[in-house]
């Protein structure tokens, strides 16, 4: 995991790093990137990086984290669940998935990184990482569940936890698999399209 005294230097420093290491994993993946590489890019001891990250695959699920809470922000704020029926709720998700999957392939880079996401997945450190960013999804998914319910759009006859688990289980393996294929941008809205249908399937009343 990142350690304290990586978030205690200036950010221009931390910043060098993150960038060095989001190079590396870009251009050569988890396995073949190199941190002797990263250091020498980011200017800074091999002695160093060991004070800040316990080892590669820290460093890799910090930058992904980053990077995510980063493409997030571009992306704009979480959408008003507001509809008032089952279609328009549905389609409120679905315009917000294709517009982060659009931000994320204009961002080369961190596109390139992630398509390694499914290679260090079983890593204990991403695995904290992605337990985290779960979590940090969870009230935003449970609000959703419940204006859905409110709207008929959501079933109400399943354990509210169970549920959450098939949605986040669900948009893992979509995930994984929209990184791997790399569709090219016009085949988004109907893939995007097919892959809400499926949750909504699932979810249905």
């Amino acid at each position: 995991m990142v350690r304290p005294r990586f978030l205690k230097l200036p950010s221009q420093q931390q910043e060098a790093i993150l960038k060095a290491a989001l190079d590396e994993f870009a251009k050569h993946g988890f396995h073949d990137a190199s941190l002797n590489r990263v250091i020498e890019t980011a200017g800074i001891s091999k002695g160093s990086m060991y004070y800040y990250f316990d080892g590669k695959d820290d460093l890799f699920a910090y930058v992904a984290q980053t990077e995510l809470a980063g493409l997030f922000d571009s992306v704009g704020p979480l959408p008003k669940l507001d509809a008032t029926d089952a279609d328009g709720f549905w389609s409120v998700l679905e315009a917000y998935y294709l517009r982060l999957l659009r931000a994320l392939a204009a961002s080369p880079q961190l596109a390139a990184m992630f398509r390694g996401w499914a290679t260090v997945s079983k890593s204990p450190a991403f695995q904290r990482a992605q337990g985290e960013l779960e979590q940090a999804s969870v009230p935003w998914i449970e609000l959703a569940l419940a204006a859905g319910q409110r709207v008929g759009a959501v079933r109400t006859d399943l354990p509210a936890s169970l549920v959450i688990g098939v949605v986040l289980g669900m948009g893992e393996a979509m995930d994984f698999w929209l990184m791997e294929h790399q569709p090219a941008d016009g085949e988004l809205p109907e893939l995007i399209r097919r892959f809400v249908g499926m949750i909504r399937g699932a979810l249905a009343p």
